[in-house]
């Protein structure tokens, strides 16, 4: 009998890392795939990224209407109840085998409660990593104990989630599926690029990557600093749209101010995964707070300066260099990151998040793991040790 697995994407970001464990479950002959999209995936705002997962080609099973045009915390938590009514009825109809969930964002806890009541299996993808400056990580953290099956990105977010009482043979190390792209996707070329976007790349860009830093009062009051950098910075400058969070309305009107003042400065809404991809390797520099810069920049060997608190404790490689929310912080690691020196010590460097063969990975335990087992969770004494 085939698996009804229903796979549950909210915006561009959670698409880009699901893309090849889609492509691999839709073409398994034992999978029934149920794709859900939610949340910014439906928003013109955040470009109605729905758009690209047709392009695709993916069967969209159900789409959950939630996210309020909102620039508050309590349109984040009304977007979340949102989610949970409209996802109680479409799971509770659907009732597929497993519901398979990615890494942090705070909407993924309405498929995570309403597959826990409803007794649906789940598995996650990424638990075990920490990003303290930002409510993400108690969001990851939860969804890690909710879930039932855990494909985690390195060794040590494995040995995280099961110091956390998991099971060991429940927690399997995939690597980011993110990471899948660079080996099975084709990336642009530069004439490709500049072609698509309209931009032109005779001078390497400092691409922009920041998102508000949710576990402050003020989730935007990092980006003073970032703005006031930037304005130093001689190089092309292109924004990539924050995540539809508290404060991303602020941070589009100051990129989108920034860019009206800024020759060879540009804003995009959206850029699929692997126009993003091969932007990076072309670009000079990434500046921000976003997990891309840890994840997937590595791959590319690319300098990255990661700026305040949202991404504290996070694992990463060493082309990433921190810097305190402050202009001066942040120049002074421009600097370094775009030194001639600094380049030539990456050379060689691996990626500490994986090798591009995630998705055949979690296919292939979301295919193969014993139903029956799944939902009763056994505790497991303290201290036990990571067994492979």
């Amino acid at each position: 009998m085939k698996r009804t697995i229903a796979v549950v994407t909210s915006s561009r970001a959670d698409y880009s890392h699901l893309y090849w464990p889609l492509k691999d479950l839709a073409a398994h002959p034992d999978v029934d795939l149920k794709l859900i999209v939610m949340a910014a995936h439906l928003s013109p705002q955040f470009g109605a990224t729905v758009s690209e997962i047709e392009r695709d080609g993916f069967p969209i099973a159900a789409r959950i209407e939630c996210l309020l045009s909102s620039d508050t915390d309590t349109g984040m938590a009304k977007t979340l109840g949102l989610a949970m009514l409209s996802l109680t009825d479409t799971l509770a109809e659907m009732r597929p085998d497993l519901v398979l969930l990615i890494a942090d964002r705070y909407e993924m806890l309405a498929p995570a409660a309403v597959a826990l009541t409803l007794r649906i299996p789940v598995a996650h993808i990424e638990g075990g990593e920490i990003s303290e400056g930002a409510i993400d990580d108690a969001v990851r953290n939860a969804l890690t104990k909710m879930a039932h099956i855990h494909f985690t990105s390195t060794e040590t977010a494995r040995d995280r989630v099961i110091s956390m009482g998991e099971e060991p043979w429940r927690v399997h190390r995939a690597g980011a599926p993110s990471l899948d792209h660079l080996r099975r996707s084709r990336l642009l070329t530069r004439e490709e690029l500049e072609s698509t976007l309209s931009i032109d790349l005779a001078q390497s860009p400092v691409i922009v990557a920041y998102h508000p830093v949710t576990l402050l009062r003020d989730t935007t009051e990092e980006a003073d600093a970032l703005f006031d950098a930037l304005a130093e910075v001689n190089s092309p400058v292109l924004f990539c749209y924050p995540n539809a969070d508290a404060g991303s309305h602020s941070l589009m009107q100051r990129a989108r101010a920034f860019v009206e003042q800024r020759s060879g400065a540009r804003i995009f809404v959206n850029l699929p995964a692997v126009t993003y991809w091969s932007l990076l390797a072309q670009a000079s520099l990434l500046v921000g707070n976003s997990s891309s810069g840890i994840m997937e920049a590595a791959s590319f060997a690319l300098p990255v300066v990661n700026v305040g608190l949202r991404q504290y404790g996070r694992e990463r490689a060493r082309n990433v260099l921190d810097a305190e929310p402050r202009a001066d912080s942040i120049l002074e690691k421009i600097a370094i990151a775009q030194s001639a020196a600094f380049r030539e010590s990456l050379r060689g460097m691996a990626n500490p998040y994986g090798d591009g063969h995630a998705a055949e990975r979690i296919v292939e335990v979301l295919t193969t793991a014993p139903l029956d087992k799944l939902l009763r969770k056994r505790a497991v004494p303290a201290n036990t040790p990571a067994q492979p």
